[in-house]
């Protein structure tokens, strides 16, 4: 009679089963990290393959191999065939009974070690900006391309979103879970809503890297603006900021990120979950404890929403897009002329470009076709003798608008500028003038302070002749188009939608 190297019970199909997926389970994690370890991996759904769903089966396989013995043994209970052992039995005193004891002992030791660095590496791949962006890729297409594209790329997104303990990475885990209903159902909304409720707090995240009580005084900016006539005209607005900074004693007299100063805390409570409507305000002297409050005296706040917790206002409530913003089709044909990707020799594309790239389009694909079909129309049409002359430049103005369109707008998840407010300035949103717009009064009447010139300085606009400067006051504002005086009489986003006014 032949002599059986294994257990006689594991001699059935399920625990041969169990061994074969446990086999290929470890053949697969061994040949895949040979392979990360010659060459990163950087697909998503390999990571998830090699971290998460092979070790799954190799764990699954081992349970199977036991299972079938029990069964088995059951089987033989049933039948007499074995009915006087108990299973598992462990005889120490049988050279067998010990040999396979010293071996699971053994196997088990070095399965739960390398089942360790197995979830230390998973838990890294799942904090890692490759699995947060490209594995649900067309939900998450429009931020990871906008994050891509931000002064934070280098910043992991796990840096803001998450958060280092096991508290915030078990909460983001479940979370998770949620999501991948949602996209697997299709339930998911679009475009994503924004502000994330459950973001911590910028003290946990921006100020590891931005020290808020340092003074950083003033920052100059050139703003870079083309006109929608003809010529394209270039139309620069030269600005001091005043950044300021949160210096602790330094009071009222540092500038926009006084906002962050620690020896004072504001609250608000907004009427719209964008935050974008903003009745009610509280500044609180924390050296004093004399708080003072603001209401908007032409849309008093309700008393049911007097009731709402307040907001500690932080970083995020002004910066709120640092890495995922949408640029407008306006911003975006700007810094293609600017960088030289559009060439502003050519007749009216400011003005076609941004009308051609503020189109709804259903996708990607009719997006880029409608752009290059709507541009070449506008000068086969309009200028004849350059649409056959100057094919080149038309051609690479026609990339540069698609390219823009492909970093700012998505069809697929409606996302766009126009649906995701910007707080910093006051140009297409209402910014800061959701508080600073001078209808916000305390009990005495006083106003929110709305004086431009308490935040910048214009030092120059236009390309004409200079113009006189007074550094304390900087130059009056002068409008591209002339308008009079109704840009006084209104916010800069009444008009200006990020397409032409």
């Amino acid at each position: 009679m032949e002599k059986k190297r294994l257990p006689r019970l594991a001699y059935n199909w399920i625990s041969t089963a169990g061994a074969v997926t446990a086999l290929v389970s470890a053949f697969a994690i061994v040949f895949l990290l040979w392979v990360n370890f010659l060459h990163p991996i950087t697909n998503p759904y390999l990571g998830i393959l090699l971290y998460m769903v092979l070790p799954l089966f190799l764990v699954l396989g081992l349970l199977i191999i036991p299972l079938g013995m029990y069964l088995k043994w059951r089987v033989w209970q049933r039948t007499g065939e074995m009915p006087y052992l108990k299973w598992p039995s462990v005889d120490l005193n049988n050279p067998h009974h010990r040999n396979a004891t010293l071996v699971f002992i053994l196997g088990t030791l070095a399965f739960v070690l390398l089942s360790s660095i197995g979830v230390y590496q998973a838990y890294h791949f799942t904090d890692s900006v490759v699995f947060c962006g490209t594995t649900c890729h067309k939900v998450m297409k429009p931020e990871y391309t906008a994050y891509q594209n931000s002064p934070h790329a280098r910043v992991k997104c796990v840096e803001c979103h998450i958060g280092p303990g096991a508290g915030w990475y078990a909460r983001s885990k479940l979370s998770g879970l949620y999501q991948v209903y949602a996209v697997l159902a299709g339930v998911y909304p679009r475009p994503i809503p924004t502000p994330i409720e459950d973001l911590r707090p910028a003290r946990e995240t921006c100020e590891e890297c931005h020290w808020p009580r340092h003074f950083f005084g003033a920052k100059q900016h050139l703003f870079t603006h083309y006109m929608y006539d003809p010529a394209n005209t270039y139309w620069p607005i030269n600005m001091l900021i005043k950044v300021g900074g949160g210096t602790p004693g330094a009071r009222r007299a540092t500038g926009i990120h006084w906002h962050t100063n620690t020896d004072i805390l504001i609250e608000y409570i907004a009427r719209d979950g964008q935050r974008q409507d903003i009745p009610w305000v509280r500044v609180t002297d924390r050296t004093t404890g004399k708080s003072t409050v603001y209401q908007d005296a032409s849309n008093p706040p309700s008393r049911e929403l007097l009731s709402a917790k307040p907001r500690v206002m932080d970083c995020m409530d002004c910066h709120n897009r640092p890495s995922h913003t949408y640029h407008s089709p306006d911003y975006a044909v700007d810094i293609a002329i600017a960088s030289g990707q559009i060439r502003p020799d050519l007749p009216g594309i400011k003005k076609a470009a941004v009308a051609a790239m503020a189109r709804e389009y259903p996708s990607d694909a009719e997006a880029m076709q409608g752009i290059a079909q709507a541009l070449a129309a506008f000068y086969r049409d309009g200028y004849p003798d350059l649409y056959s002359q100057r094919r080149q430049a038309l051609n690479e103005a026609i990339h540069a608008v698609q390219e823009a369109y492909r970093k700012n707008i998505f069809p697929e998840m409606k996302a766009r500028w126009s649906v995701y407010p910007n707080n910093i300035g006051h140009f297409l949103f209402r910014g800061c003038m959701r508080c600073h717009d001078g209808a916000h009064r305390n009990e005495s009447g006083a106003a929110v302070s709305n004086d431009c010139r308490s935040c910048h300085l214009i030092l120059s606009q236009g390309t004409g002749s200079p113009e006189p400067l007074d550094l304390k006051t900087g130059q009056e504002f002068r409008h591209p188009v002339d308008i009079g005086d109704a840009w006084k009489d209104g916010a800069c986003y009444n008009c200006h939608r990020g397409v032409q006014p």
